[in-house]
Protein backbone atom coordinates (compact mmCIF):
# COMPACT_ATOMS: atom_id res chain seq x y z
CA UNK A 1 0.00 0.00 0.00
CA UNK A 2 1.51 3.28 -1.14
CA UNK A 3 1.11 6.47 0.93
CA UNK A 4 1.24 9.95 -0.56
CA UNK A 5 1.32 12.88 1.87
CA UNK A 6 -0.48 16.02 0.70
CA UNK A 7 -1.04 19.14 2.79
CA UNK A 8 -4.59 20.34 1.99
CA UNK A 9 -3.53 23.89 2.85
CA UNK A 10 -0.52 23.83 0.54
CA UNK A 11 -1.15 21.37 -2.29
CA UNK A 12 1.88 20.66 -4.45
CA UNK A 13 0.81 20.33 -8.11
CA UNK A 14 3.34 17.53 -8.58
CA UNK A 15 1.57 15.46 -5.91
CA UNK A 16 -1.80 15.84 -7.63
CA UNK A 17 -0.21 14.99 -10.98
CA UNK A 18 1.20 11.80 -9.47
CA UNK A 19 -2.22 10.73 -8.17
CA UNK A 20 -3.97 11.65 -11.43
CA UNK A 21 -1.49 9.42 -13.28
CA UNK A 22 -2.53 6.55 -11.00
CA UNK A 23 -6.22 7.23 -11.67
CA UNK A 24 -5.69 7.41 -15.44
CA UNK A 25 -3.98 4.02 -15.26
CA UNK A 26 -7.05 2.50 -13.62
CA UNK A 27 -5.85 2.68 -10.04
CA UNK A 28 -7.89 3.28 -6.90
CA UNK A 29 -6.93 6.00 -4.43
CA UNK A 30 -8.20 6.73 -0.92
CA UNK A 31 -8.56 10.48 -0.41
CA UNK A 32 -9.96 12.94 2.17
CA UNK A 33 -13.27 14.72 1.69
CA UNK A 34 -15.27 17.23 3.72
CA UNK A 35 -16.84 14.35 5.67
CA UNK A 36 -14.91 11.05 5.50
CA UNK A 37 -12.17 9.47 3.43
CA UNK A 38 -13.39 8.23 0.05
CA UNK A 39 -12.24 5.88 -2.68
CA UNK A 40 -11.47 7.57 -5.98
CA UNK A 41 -11.41 5.88 -9.37
CA UNK A 42 -11.85 7.27 -12.85
CA UNK A 43 -15.63 7.08 -13.26
CA UNK A 44 -15.19 6.58 -17.00
CA UNK A 45 -13.07 3.44 -16.47
CA UNK A 46 -15.44 0.53 -15.86
CA UNK A 47 -12.60 -1.77 -14.81
CA UNK A 48 -11.54 0.72 -12.14
CA UNK A 49 -15.16 1.05 -10.97
CA UNK A 50 -15.41 -2.73 -10.69
CA UNK A 51 -12.27 -2.65 -8.56
CA UNK A 52 -14.08 -0.34 -6.11
CA UNK A 53 -16.81 -2.95 -5.64
CA UNK A 54 -14.19 -5.67 -5.20
CA UNK A 55 -12.21 -3.71 -2.62
CA UNK A 56 -15.23 -2.78 -0.51
CA UNK A 57 -17.06 -6.09 -0.89
CA UNK A 58 -19.95 -3.97 -2.10
CA UNK A 59 -23.08 -5.27 -3.81
CA UNK A 60 -23.54 -4.25 -7.43
CA UNK A 61 -27.10 -3.32 -6.42
CA UNK A 62 -25.70 -0.25 -4.63
CA UNK A 63 -24.96 2.79 -6.80
CA UNK A 64 -21.80 4.84 -6.46
CA UNK A 65 -21.88 8.65 -6.30
CA UNK A 66 -19.41 10.94 -8.03
CA UNK A 67 -17.42 14.10 -7.35
CA UNK A 68 -16.90 16.73 -10.05
CA UNK A 69 -14.72 19.83 -9.88
CA UNK A 70 -17.10 22.34 -11.50
CA UNK A 71 -20.74 22.62 -12.54
CA UNK A 72 -19.90 22.42 -16.24
CA UNK A 73 -18.76 18.83 -15.66
CA UNK A 74 -22.42 17.87 -15.17
CA UNK A 75 -22.66 17.87 -18.96
CA UNK A 76 -20.56 14.69 -18.91
CA UNK A 77 -23.03 12.72 -16.83
CA UNK A 78 -26.54 14.15 -17.15
CA UNK A 79 -28.74 15.63 -19.87
CA UNK A 80 -31.21 17.31 -17.55
CA UNK A 81 -30.54 19.85 -14.79
CA UNK A 82 -33.85 20.92 -13.21
CA UNK A 83 -34.28 24.45 -11.88
CA UNK A 84 -34.51 23.08 -8.33
CA UNK A 85 -31.09 21.51 -8.79
CA UNK A 86 -29.62 24.82 -9.95
CA UNK A 87 -30.99 26.49 -6.82
CA UNK A 88 -29.51 23.80 -4.57
CA UNK A 89 -26.15 23.89 -6.32
CA UNK A 90 -25.93 27.64 -5.78
CA UNK A 91 -26.82 27.25 -2.10
CA UNK A 92 -24.80 24.19 -1.11
CA UNK A 93 -22.00 23.52 -3.61
CA UNK A 94 -19.19 23.03 -2.95
CA UNK A 95 -20.23 20.98 0.06
CA UNK A 96 -21.76 17.74 1.34
CA UNK A 97 -24.92 17.70 -0.78
CA UNK A 98 -25.14 14.86 -3.29
CA UNK A 99 -27.78 15.65 -5.91
CA UNK A 100 -29.24 12.70 -7.79
CA UNK A 101 -29.83 13.43 -11.49
CA UNK A 102 -30.99 11.50 -14.51
CA UNK A 103 -27.82 9.82 -15.80
CA UNK A 104 -26.77 10.29 -19.40
CA UNK A 105 -26.37 7.10 -21.49
CA UNK A 106 -22.58 7.47 -21.22
CA UNK A 107 -22.64 6.75 -17.47
CA UNK A 108 -21.83 3.13 -16.61
CA UNK A 109 -24.74 1.05 -15.22
CA UNK A 110 -22.23 -0.07 -12.59
CA UNK A 111 -22.37 3.45 -11.13
CA UNK A 112 -26.16 3.76 -11.33
CA UNK A 113 -26.92 0.17 -10.25
CA UNK A 114 -29.30 0.07 -13.20
CA UNK A 115 -31.45 2.95 -11.90
CA UNK A 116 -30.50 5.39 -14.69
CA UNK A 117 -29.78 7.93 -11.93
CA UNK A 118 -26.45 9.29 -10.72
CA UNK A 119 -25.53 11.13 -7.52
CA UNK A 120 -23.08 14.03 -7.85
CA UNK A 121 -21.49 16.72 -5.71
CA UNK A 122 -18.69 19.25 -5.79
CA UNK A 123 -16.52 18.65 -2.74
CA UNK A 124 -15.43 21.52 -0.54
CA UNK A 125 -12.24 19.63 0.38
CA UNK A 126 -9.31 21.05 -1.61
CA UNK A 127 -7.70 17.67 -2.26
CA UNK A 128 -10.91 16.05 -3.49
CA UNK A 129 -11.59 19.00 -5.75
CA UNK A 130 -8.02 19.04 -7.07
CA UNK A 131 -8.21 15.35 -8.01
CA UNK A 132 -11.41 15.78 -10.01
CA UNK A 133 -10.01 18.91 -11.66
CA UNK A 134 -6.71 17.24 -12.47
CA UNK A 135 -8.38 14.20 -14.00
CA UNK A 136 -10.75 16.43 -15.96
CA UNK A 137 -13.73 14.16 -15.40
CA UNK A 138 -15.71 12.73 -12.46
CA UNK A 139 -14.16 10.55 -9.78
CA UNK A 140 -15.99 8.07 -7.58
CA UNK A 141 -16.92 9.25 -4.10
CA UNK A 142 -17.87 6.12 -2.16
CA UNK A 143 -16.53 5.95 1.39
CA UNK A 144 -13.14 4.31 1.97
CA UNK A 145 -14.29 1.48 4.18
CA UNK A 146 -15.18 -2.18 3.83
CA UNK A 147 -18.92 -2.75 3.44
CA UNK A 148 -20.51 -2.98 6.87
CA UNK A 149 -17.57 -1.30 8.62
CA UNK A 150 -17.47 2.26 9.90
CA UNK A 151 -16.32 5.16 7.74
CA UNK A 152 -12.75 6.37 8.12
CA UNK A 153 -11.66 9.87 9.15
CA UNK A 154 -7.91 9.40 8.72
CA UNK A 155 -5.42 7.69 6.45
CA UNK A 156 -4.42 5.49 9.39
CA UNK A 157 -7.97 4.18 9.72
CA UNK A 158 -8.11 3.42 6.00
CA UNK A 159 -4.87 1.50 6.24
CA UNK A 160 -6.15 -0.37 9.28
CA UNK A 161 -9.24 -1.59 7.44
CA UNK A 162 -7.59 -2.33 4.10
CA UNK A 163 -4.40 -4.04 5.19
CA UNK A 164 -4.45 -6.55 2.33
CA UNK A 165 -5.70 -4.21 -0.41
CA UNK A 166 -3.44 -2.79 -3.10
CA UNK A 167 -4.45 0.87 -3.24
CA UNK A 168 -2.78 4.25 -2.92
CA UNK A 169 -3.72 6.28 0.16
CA UNK A 170 -3.47 10.06 0.25
CA UNK A 171 -2.70 11.18 3.78
CA UNK A 172 -4.26 14.62 3.87
CA UNK A 173 -4.79 14.72 7.62
CA UNK A 174 -7.99 14.04 9.56
CA UNK A 175 -11.46 14.75 8.18
CA UNK A 176 -14.42 16.06 10.23
CA UNK A 177 -16.45 12.85 10.17
CA UNK A 178 -19.88 13.29 11.71
CA UNK A 179 -22.52 12.63 9.08
CA UNK A 180 -21.94 11.83 5.43
CA UNK A 181 -23.28 13.86 2.55
CA UNK A 182 -27.02 14.39 2.18
CA UNK A 183 -28.64 12.72 -0.85
CA UNK A 184 -31.50 14.49 -2.65
CA UNK A 185 -33.19 13.11 -5.77
CA UNK A 186 -34.19 15.93 -8.15
CA UNK A 187 -35.64 13.51 -10.70
CA UNK A 188 -38.71 13.39 -8.43
CA UNK A 189 -41.31 16.15 -8.17
CA UNK A 190 -40.99 17.47 -5.55
CA UNK A 191 -37.33 16.50 -4.93
CA UNK A 192 -37.08 13.46 -2.63
CA UNK A 193 -34.74 13.25 0.35
CA UNK A 194 -32.97 9.89 0.13
CA UNK A 195 -30.60 10.36 3.05
CA UNK A 196 -30.27 13.21 5.52
CA UNK A 197 -26.64 13.82 6.30
CA UNK A 198 -24.47 16.84 6.97
CA UNK A 199 -27.06 19.17 5.39
CA UNK A 200 -30.42 18.98 7.11
CA UNK A 201 -33.78 18.62 5.38
CA UNK A 202 -34.94 21.95 6.84
CA UNK A 203 -32.06 23.79 5.18
CA UNK A 204 -32.92 22.23 1.83
CA UNK A 205 -36.55 23.28 2.17
CA UNK A 206 -35.58 26.86 2.98
CA UNK A 207 -33.30 27.05 -0.06
CA UNK A 208 -35.98 25.69 -2.37
CA UNK A 209 -38.60 28.10 -1.05
CA UNK A 210 -36.31 30.98 -1.91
Amino acid sequence: MAIIYIDPNDIAPSSIEKVVTILKAGGVVAFPTETFYGLAADAANEGAVDRIFEIKGRSFNNPIALIISKKDDLDLITNNIPEEAKTLMTAFWPGPLTIVFEASPSVSPRLTAGTSKIGVRISSHPIANALAAGLGRPITATSANLSGERECTSAEEVRGQMTNVQITVIDGGPTPGGRGSTFLDVTADPPALLREGAIQDAALRVALRR
